[in-house]
């Protein structure tokens, strides 16, 4: 059973191997306040409360259980789960409830401009106690928000939700609008880390399109979606689609609304899906939108799978990157002419992790930056880690032993408790 898991992960997550390659700052003895750890899965991914994560989990795959290793070590971690085929927005939603113990709010203007319920699952309890309040010295009760591939993006939009609020939310519902709404929640979060994150979209996506393979590739994950969210595996795996019907809250009784009709509101709401949220026009809005907190520490780590052909110009997939993810490799670090919309590409987006360029991953382009320096860790601006050797998942587990894994996460954790708190 296994074994078939990870093969079925390989195809539908695509990871493989990393350096992290980067000093760490001595740790500061005077930080003795410590605050969570929320693992944030990616595109297709799962959480810790889903039963496939019992047979192998999302964060530590093969390797081990990432959560239990980082426990281990003395700090508190948990693993959200959000829709795996769900938009940034609705990720983010889910994300907050199950952080608040709350119900799913999509939002009234949100939800009236995709066609589907406002609210979506109750959590009766919060995934921990205390967050977002004060303790007894003061001092908010914060999380250090981490995000793989397209979990990145929906910790960058929880965080910007919570400091900045929504306007067109508020105004939409000024009776009962859901607190992540209105904003002024600066202080909930105090890292935020992506890792092999399309922070400025993939051009997969545009080469999708221009095969004519996104209406075919979305419907035909949606119904896989659909017919398992109908039968005894709802719960095994869990998509997350009870706001648009498609599929069933796990325990709960099923309602009469068809397959057929769910999948056809879906599609007439593009726009409203993981997948087209991964197109670089997309990023455009949601870094417009996303402003940097001066409290808030940012990281990024980008990976690199591809080296540079100097006859051609173009980029192949280095020996040993993960066969799933080598024509998808091949095909980013060629692609620079987008029929498909007005974003303009260049040489830059080439090399490449097997989904995500390197460009796209380092940082928002419209967001300050600098590189890692461990003497000088600001906040409010993007830390940009050095690039890694590998491809895009083995930041997860997949391909490596467990010792690189969880040596990869207990550095960036001893780095990020080196870091001042505040209240």
């Amino acid at each position: 059973m296994q074994a078939l898991l990870s093969v079925w992960v390989s195809f539908v997550m695509l990871f493989v191997s990393f350096v992290p390659g980067f000093v760490l700052p001595e740790q500061n003895a005077e930080n003795e306040k410590q605050y969570p750890y929320v693992l944030v899965h990616g595109f297709l991914g799962w959480g810790e409360d889903e039963g496939i994560d019992q047979d192998l989990a999302y964060w530590g795959a093969n390797a081990c259980n990432l959560v239990e290793e980082i426990e281990a070590a003395g700090y508190e971690c948990y693993s959200a789960s959000v829709g795996p085929l769900s938009s940034n927005w609705d990720r983010a939603c889910e994300l907050y409830a199950q952080l608040m113990g709350t119900t799913v709010d999509y939002g009234a203007a949100h939800a009236a401009k995709h066609n589907h319920s406002r609210y979506g699952r109750t959590y009766t309890e919060p995934l921990f106690e205390g967050w977002g309040e004060k303790d007894e010295n003061g001092y908010t009760n914060k999380i250090n928000l981490i995000g793989h591939s397209f979990g990145g993006n929906t910790i960058r939009l929880l965080q910007a939700l919570l400091a900045q609020g929504n306007e067109e939310e508020m105004a939409a519902s000024p009776d009962d609008c859901s607190p992540l709404f209105k904003g002024g929640k600066d202080d909930f979060v105090h890292s935020v880390v992506t890792i092999c994150s399309p922070n400025n979209g993939t051009t997969l996506y545009y080469i999708a399109d221009q095969m004519n393979l996104s209406l075919l590739m979305t419907t035909a994950a949606y119904t896989y979606a659909g017919v398992l969210g109908r039968s005894l595996l709802n719960g095994y795996v869990d998509f997350h689609l009870e706001q648009f019907g498609l599929t069933y809250v796990p325990g709960e009784k099923p309602t009469e609304q068809r397959m057929l009709e769910a999948i056809v509101v879906m599609l007439n709401h593009w726009e409203d899906t993981a997948m087209y949220d991964m197109a670089p026009d997309t990023l455009l809005e949601l870094n417009d939108y996303i402003e940097m907190d001066d409290e808030t520490y940012y990281f990024s780590y980008a990976f690199d799978t591809s080296e540079k052909i100097n006859l051609t110009g173009t980029y192949l997939p280095k020996p040993g990157t993960f066969a799933v993810l080598q024509p998808f490799s091949l095909m980013i670090g060629c692609y620079k002419e987008n029929r498909i919309t007005d974003y303009e590409l260049s040489e830059e987006w080439f090399a490449n992790d097997g989904l995500v360029s390197v460009h796209s991953a380092l940082y928002p382009f419209n967001a300050p930056h600098k590189d890692y320096d461990p003497g000088n860790i600001p906040a409010g601006i993007w830390n940009v880690m050095p690039v890694s050797s590998g491809d895009h998942g083995n930041a997860i587990g997949i391909g490596v032993s467990r010792d690189t894994l969880v040596n990869f996460y207990l550095d960036m954790i001893t780095m990020i408790e080196s870091l001042p708190v505040t209240k």
